[in-house]
């Protein structure tokens, strides 16, 4: 099978039957073999009737429905387990993405040997509200992870089939998977300007909340990545270099006092200066980070994917 085009859903029971009306056009057209793999996030209006009413028509189409709303993430780490294609498309359901960009996006991947290929909308149609915080992020997903893109957030995206099949996507970092895969070996990761369309139907799902969710996420997938089968490393070295500027404090201070009683002078009590009690909260927060890094070492040393590695090619 040449595409799977996985869209997850959630409310949209009213753009359904016009997206995927247009997608077997775009496929047939082409000559494509596809499926189109519907999830439904458990939507709460007609979405799942609608896509047993489309299952009659397009026999291309599959579906899953969850029992309640997981979010974007889980719809699409189902749906890249089902996938049948080659190559993975995965677009919203609410017709904003065109389905129109799919046979360039297929035929670049194919051709340019890419592992994904990222959709851009340079040209929007959301408000200043959206689009300032969208900037911010991605201007940091790329600072973090060396990825160049300008819109890591765009549901239209292009996947080698393998890519899917070996990262996991969970929690909120789905607007992340660029960076998952990267972290996974897939560094041939491309772009493509793609049409933003205004929305036709219903409301948007996204509030203020994934902006902050989204922040936390990259900062989980940037630690994990770097440290996630070595957390000694990080917590180790900052334990240690903290214990020491403790301990050069603390010394410092005693010896200052040992000098000024040798020498007969004056000075102030260890207890009465500021300098101590920094150097011991130095000391007692090197002694936790190096202690935390120890235990978070004996859990991933006892983790069953330890070991686990990601092998392109053998030969035997």
């Amino acid at each position: 099978m040449d595409i799977s085009v996985v869209i997850p859903l959630y409310n949209e029971d009213e753009s359904l039957p016009e997206l995927t009306s247009w997608i077997a056009r775009v496929m047939a057209e082409h000559h494509f073999s596809y499926e189109i793999l519907f999830v439904d996030d458990g939507s709460t209006d007609n979405s799942w009737k609608v896509i047993e009413d489309l299952k009659i028509e397009y026999p291309a189409v599959k579906a899953i429905k969850f029992r309640r709303n997981y979010g974007k993430s889980a719809a699409l780490n189902v749906a890249f387990e089902a996938s049948q294609g080659d190559v993975i498309i995965t677009m919203d359901a609410d017709l904003q993405d065109s389905p129109d960009e799919i046979p360039e996006l297929y035929r670049r991947l194919r051709e340019e040997k890419m592992d994904i290929i990222s959709g851009w909308k340079k040209k929007r149609y959301d408000p200043i509200t959206k689009t300032i915080p969208t900037k911010l992020f991605n201007a940091a997903t790329r600072r973090m992870s060396g990825i160049q893109l300008n819109d890591f957030n765009c549901g239209l995206k292009a996947y080698r089939s393998d890519v899917v099949k070996t990262i996991e996507v969970y929690g909120e970092m789905h607007r992340y998977i660029p960076v998952i895969a990267k972290w996974a070996g897939f560094k041939n990761i491309g772009e493509q300007v793609v049409e933003h369309r205004a929305r036709k139907y219903g409301v948007t799902k996204f509030g203020f909340s994934r902006f902050i969710n989204g922040f936390l996420d990259l900062l989980s997938i940037f630690f994990v990545g770097k440290f996630g089968k070595r957390p000694m490393h990080f917590f180790g070295s900052m334990g240690v270099l903290s214990f020491l500027v403790g301990t050069v404090m603390a010394l410092w201070i005693i010896g200052e006092k040992l000098y000024h009683i040798s020498m007969n002078t004056s000075y102030r009590e260890i207890t009465d200066q500021p300098g101590f009690y920094i150097a011991l909260v130095a000391i007692i927060l090197g002694s936790q980070l190096f202690l935390t890094g120890f235990v978070a070492e004996l859990v991933t040393r006892n983790a069953s994917e330890r070991n686990q590695y990601l092998i392109e090619k053998e030969i035997l």
